[in-house]
């Protein structure tokens, strides 16, 4: 182990209670909007302290200007647009685009190889 390093085990368990702490965040927005948010605010402090990333699925339910737990038809909207997914924070007004190109790429492709998997069995 080099010097300040954590060591793996301490890893494994922030990563643990970040994601207990998230679930009780998805379980608690309806009825304790604010316990909701301060368990999203305690992940997010263990990820800084421990440097570690959200999850992907987890970072965007989190609002990046006032990081409180979003909850779509609750506390944000979700709207597609033509290649993004924008999700606005009804807390703050904040405005998030996400690209999905992406999975449009993926469908593109998975498009094409069945196609050409189909010719293959034909002939």
């Amino acid at each position: 182990m080099r010097r300040g390093r954590r060591q793996r085990w301490m890893i494994k368990i922030a990563e643990e209670r970040m994601k207990i702490l998230f679930h009780r965040a998805e379980e608690e927005i309806s009825h304790h909007p604010e316990r909701s948010h301060r368990y999203a605010q305690m992940a997010r402090n263990i990820a800084q302290k421990y440097n570690l990333k959200n999850q992907p699925h987890w970072n965007i339910r989190q609002c990046k200007s006032c990081h409180k737990f979003l909850k779509p038809g609750l506390n944000s909207q979700i709207r597609l647009s033509n290649s993004s997914i924008h999700i606005k924070c009804l807390e703050c007004g904040e405005i998030r685009r996400i690209p999905y190109i992406k999975e449009k790429k993926m469908r593109r492709r998975k498009n094409i190889e069945s196609h050409t998997f189909k010719k293959r069995i034909n002939e």
